[in-house]
């Protein structure tokens, strides 16, 4: 009888015993499981669910927490370059659990489909924007939106296309300007440029621990001191892409796409909020005061002390400026009903 016991409890414990290994194994042999763990922990910690949707035969991946239709609008979330959906998390951490909000993979990155060169120019995602939006019913109502970097040159030039179907638009450190100032990183991109259709190496996509190290620097004003195996974990889940990456870095800073916000702003009627690090070395602060001199209805914060990557320098003070603006807009919109 004992010993039917002990061996029932010592087969427990090794029932118990084999997942905690199997894991530790796999931070230890494969760091990358270690980011996706992390990044499925926060999205279940903060109430977001990964979901699909489709146009056709284009899939989109993103996530999402509450409803429509509470005391502010819908809230999408548009990523930069080479991120995912899982870079706002930092931010939704802040903001309150009855805000509606959906986070996306832009075209092509994460689990939202990887077709051509024709999706990834600016107005192509654009365009697939829009198709997410119709397809998830976000345009049933009017939404607020927010982009960053890349996303936040696909979130302007958006809302000179579809004005009607936003509250509002918040812009992070957005691309696609003529900036007054530019940064190191812009001079030497148009030094670049003559050979970028070679294998020439792009800060911004990284195949060694020094340079993930080095982007890191060049997008944080304080870049995370991140373990080894964090580092390779973030790198082994970037490096598979690199082509990709590569591909459609050479299509948004084309002539097509450079200054698409720029040749759009004369278009945008919708409020604007611009939320921008003062210390951004990826594109100068000094785009600010470009959309705050063109647009009507702009309203900007700067961020002392942070740089290209709000989302992961200021998560608190973003969120609240968001939901601060939010509330806002929705006060100047009942008053204006008021008056008519």
């Amino acid at each position: 009888m004992e010993q039917s016991v002990v061996k029932t409890i010592m087969l427990a414990g090794s029932i118990l015993v084999f997942p905690v290994v199997a894991f530790i194994t796999s931070i230890l042999f494969c760091p990358r499981v270690l980011i996706k763990a992390y990044n499925w922990y926060w999205r279940l910690r903060l109430g977001m669910v990964v979901r699909y949707s489709h146009s056709g035969s284009y899939r989109f991946c993103y996530s999402s927490r509450g409803t429509p239709g509470g005391a502010t609008p819908s809230v999408l979330l548009l990523h930069g370059f080479s991120a995912t959906k899982d870079m706002w998390l930092p931010i939704i951490k802040h903001i309150p659990r009855n805000q509606h909000v959906v986070c996306v993979d832009m075209p092509g990155h994460e689990g939202t489909s990887r077709t051509g060169v024709e999706d990834y120019s600016i107005q192509g995602q654009v365009v697939r924007i829009h198709q997410f939006v119709q397809s998830i019913g976000l345009d049933k109502r009017p939404f607020h939106l927010v982009g960053t970097s890349m996303g936040g040159n696909v979130a302007g030039v958006y809302a000179a296309c579809y004005p009607a179907q936003l509250t509002s638009v918040t812009l992070m450190c957005p691309a696609g300007l003529v900036y007054p100032t530019e940064t190191e990183f812009m001079i030497r991109l148009r030094e670049m440029e003559k050979n970028l259709q070679e294998e020439s190496s792009i800060p911004l996509i990284p195949s060694t621990c020094q340079e993930m190290e080095d982007m890191l620097r060049l997008c944080c004003y304080t870049p995370p001191k991140l373990p080894r195996q964090v580092m390779r974990g973030l790198l082994d889940n970037r490096v598979p892409n690199n082509g990709f990456y590569r591909e459609v870095f050479m299509e948004i800073v084309g002539e097509k796409s450079r200054h698409s916000l720029q040749e759009k702003l004369h278009l945008i009627t919708t409020p604007m909020q611009v939320i921008w690090g003062k210390a951004d070395k990826v594109v100068d602060v000094s785009g600010a005061a470009v959309l705050q001199a063109t647009l009507t209805n702009c309203q900007v914060e700067l961020l002392d002390n942070c740089g290209h990557s709000v989302a992961l320098e200021r998560p608190r003070k973003a969120a609240k400026f968001i939901m601060d603006f939010l509330s806002a807009q929705e006060i100047n919109s009942k008053d204006n009903k008021k008056l008519s």
